[in-house]
Protein backbone atom coordinates (compact mmCIF):
# COMPACT_ATOMS: atom_id res chain seq x y z
CA UNK A 1 0.00 0.00 0.00
CA UNK A 2 2.76 2.53 0.88
CA UNK A 3 3.62 1.22 -2.88
CA UNK A 4 0.64 2.78 -4.21
CA UNK A 5 0.65 6.00 -2.23
CA UNK A 6 4.11 6.66 -3.49
CA UNK A 7 3.24 6.80 -7.23
CA UNK A 8 0.21 9.31 -7.02
CA UNK A 9 1.88 12.43 -8.45
CA UNK A 10 1.80 15.86 -5.65
CA UNK A 11 -1.38 18.09 -6.24
CA UNK A 12 0.19 21.12 -8.51
CA UNK A 13 -0.70 24.29 -6.57
CA UNK A 14 -0.76 27.45 -9.09
CA UNK A 15 0.01 30.85 -6.96
CA UNK A 16 -3.07 32.97 -6.58
CA UNK A 17 -3.15 35.79 -9.52
CA UNK A 18 -1.57 38.65 -8.42
CA UNK A 19 -3.91 41.35 -6.80
CA UNK A 20 -3.25 44.57 -9.01
CA UNK A 21 -1.07 46.63 -7.30
CA UNK A 22 -2.18 50.32 -6.87
CA UNK A 23 0.66 53.05 -6.87
CA UNK A 24 1.72 54.21 -3.20
CA UNK A 25 0.65 57.53 -2.12
CA UNK A 26 1.60 59.77 0.34
CA UNK A 27 -0.34 63.83 0.89
CA UNK A 28 1.10 65.99 2.91
CA UNK A 29 -0.85 69.14 4.45
CA UNK A 30 1.11 71.83 5.31
CA UNK A 31 -0.58 73.85 7.94
CA UNK A 32 2.44 75.80 9.05
CA UNK A 33 4.45 78.74 7.28
CA UNK A 34 7.42 78.58 9.95
CA UNK A 35 10.86 77.93 8.34
CA UNK A 36 11.38 74.74 10.90
CA UNK A 37 7.86 73.49 9.50
CA UNK A 38 8.39 73.66 5.69
CA UNK A 39 11.27 71.15 5.47
CA UNK A 40 9.56 68.28 6.89
CA UNK A 41 6.61 67.68 3.72
CA UNK A 42 9.40 69.35 1.64
CA UNK A 43 12.38 66.18 2.70
CA UNK A 44 9.79 63.75 2.96
CA UNK A 45 8.07 64.51 0.03
CA UNK A 46 11.29 63.88 -1.62
CA UNK A 47 12.19 61.13 -0.64
CA UNK A 48 8.86 59.58 -1.15
CA UNK A 49 9.07 60.63 -5.30
CA UNK A 50 12.77 59.20 -4.97
CA UNK A 51 10.34 55.99 -3.91
CA UNK A 52 8.27 56.40 -6.59
CA UNK A 53 5.48 57.25 -4.95
CA UNK A 54 3.06 59.86 -5.77
CA UNK A 55 3.36 63.01 -3.71
CA UNK A 56 0.46 65.74 -2.73
CA UNK A 57 1.21 68.79 -0.69
CA UNK A 58 -1.90 70.76 0.22
CA UNK A 59 -0.87 74.00 1.80
CA UNK A 60 -3.82 75.70 4.22
CA UNK A 61 -3.47 78.35 6.74
CA UNK A 62 -0.13 79.83 7.24
CA UNK A 63 1.20 76.91 5.51
CA UNK A 64 0.54 78.48 2.51
CA UNK A 65 3.55 80.88 3.20
CA UNK A 66 5.35 78.07 1.85
CA UNK A 67 3.91 78.66 -1.70
CA UNK A 68 3.35 82.55 -1.63
CA UNK A 69 5.97 84.31 -3.88
CA UNK A 70 5.87 87.43 -1.27
CA UNK A 71 6.86 84.88 1.57
CA UNK A 72 9.09 81.69 0.27
CA UNK A 73 12.10 83.60 0.86
CA UNK A 74 11.69 85.21 3.68
CA UNK A 75 10.55 82.30 6.22
CA UNK A 76 11.19 82.58 9.87
CA UNK A 77 12.47 80.60 13.08
CA UNK A 78 10.88 82.04 16.17
CA UNK A 79 12.92 80.57 19.25
CA UNK A 80 10.49 82.25 21.85
CA UNK A 81 8.36 79.01 23.18
CA UNK A 82 10.26 76.46 20.83
CA UNK A 83 10.96 74.46 24.10
CA UNK A 84 13.23 72.01 21.65
CA UNK A 85 15.24 74.87 19.91
CA UNK A 86 19.03 74.65 21.25
CA UNK A 87 21.13 77.17 19.35
CA UNK A 88 24.96 75.47 19.70
CA UNK A 89 25.32 73.64 22.99
CA UNK A 90 23.18 75.91 25.05
CA UNK A 91 19.36 76.04 24.99
CA UNK A 92 17.76 79.81 24.69
CA UNK A 93 16.00 80.40 27.61
CA UNK A 94 12.24 82.15 27.05
CA UNK A 95 13.52 85.76 28.54
CA UNK A 96 16.53 85.89 26.11
CA UNK A 97 13.94 84.56 23.01
CA UNK A 98 11.92 88.00 23.76
CA UNK A 99 14.68 89.92 22.99
CA UNK A 100 14.07 92.03 19.57
CA UNK A 101 16.18 90.66 16.44
CA UNK A 102 16.30 87.04 17.99
CA UNK A 103 14.15 85.12 15.63
CA UNK A 104 16.50 86.67 12.81
CA UNK A 105 19.41 85.57 14.08
CA UNK A 106 17.38 81.87 14.88
CA UNK A 107 16.35 82.16 11.22
CA UNK A 108 20.43 83.18 9.79
CA UNK A 109 21.27 80.58 12.01
CA UNK A 110 19.21 77.34 10.14
CA UNK A 111 19.87 78.92 6.92
CA UNK A 112 23.24 78.54 7.27
CA UNK A 113 23.36 75.05 8.82
CA UNK A 114 20.56 73.86 6.17
CA UNK A 115 23.07 75.57 3.07
CA UNK A 116 26.34 73.84 5.03
CA UNK A 117 24.31 70.34 4.45
CA UNK A 118 23.54 71.66 0.91
CA UNK A 119 20.12 71.54 1.78
CA UNK A 120 18.29 73.57 -1.20
CA UNK A 121 16.36 76.88 0.39
CA UNK A 122 12.07 76.15 0.46
CA UNK A 123 11.86 77.98 -3.08
CA UNK A 124 14.21 75.45 -4.79
CA UNK A 125 12.94 72.56 -2.89
CA UNK A 126 9.19 73.45 -3.68
CA UNK A 127 10.60 73.56 -7.54
CA UNK A 128 12.52 70.21 -7.28
CA UNK A 129 9.25 68.94 -6.06
CA UNK A 130 7.21 70.12 -8.85
CA UNK A 131 9.86 69.27 -11.41
CA UNK A 132 9.90 65.76 -9.76
CA UNK A 133 5.92 65.47 -10.38
CA UNK A 134 4.64 66.02 -6.62
CA UNK A 135 1.47 67.62 -7.32
CA UNK A 136 0.89 71.19 -5.13
CA UNK A 137 -2.35 72.18 -4.09
CA UNK A 138 -3.43 76.07 -2.22
CA UNK A 139 -6.41 75.36 0.50
CA UNK A 140 -9.25 77.86 -1.26
CA UNK A 141 -10.84 78.90 2.33
CA UNK A 142 -7.63 79.68 3.44
CA UNK A 143 -7.16 81.34 -0.15
CA UNK A 144 -10.16 83.74 0.20
CA UNK A 145 -9.58 84.15 3.91
CA UNK A 146 -5.98 85.84 2.99
CA UNK A 147 -7.10 87.41 -0.08
CA UNK A 148 -4.44 85.65 -2.25
CA UNK A 149 -5.37 84.18 -6.01
CA UNK A 150 -3.13 81.62 -8.19
CA UNK A 151 -0.73 85.00 -9.33
CA UNK A 152 0.21 84.97 -6.00
CA UNK A 153 1.61 81.45 -5.94
CA UNK A 154 5.26 80.24 -7.25
CA UNK A 155 5.17 78.65 -9.93
CA UNK A 156 4.25 74.83 -9.91
CA UNK A 157 1.20 75.44 -7.86
CA UNK A 158 -1.85 72.90 -9.76
CA UNK A 159 -4.70 74.68 -8.34
CA UNK A 160 -6.59 75.98 -5.17
CA UNK A 161 -9.28 73.30 -4.10
CA UNK A 162 -11.30 72.69 -1.29
CA UNK A 163 -10.85 70.30 1.57
CA UNK A 164 -13.44 67.73 0.16
CA UNK A 165 -11.74 68.12 -2.89
CA UNK A 166 -8.23 67.26 -1.48
CA UNK A 167 -9.74 64.54 0.24
CA UNK A 168 -11.55 62.97 -2.86
CA UNK A 169 -8.21 63.25 -4.74
CA UNK A 170 -6.05 61.36 -1.88
CA UNK A 171 -8.42 58.68 -1.44
CA UNK A 172 -6.24 56.06 0.17
CA UNK A 173 -3.04 57.90 0.55
CA UNK A 174 -1.52 58.10 3.36
CA UNK A 175 -1.81 61.57 5.02
CA UNK A 176 0.44 63.35 6.86
CA UNK A 177 -0.20 66.30 9.12
CA UNK A 178 2.31 69.09 9.62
Amino acid sequence: MATELAQVPAPIVQPAPAAEEKPRHVAFICSKGNLDMAYPALVMGWAALGNGIDVTIFFTFWGLAIITKKRVDSLQISPIGNTSMKMGDMGIPNIVAAIPGMTNISTRMMNQKMEALGVPPVREYVQMLVDGGAKLYACKMSVDMMGLGMDDFVEGVDSIVTAGDFMDMTDGAQIVFI
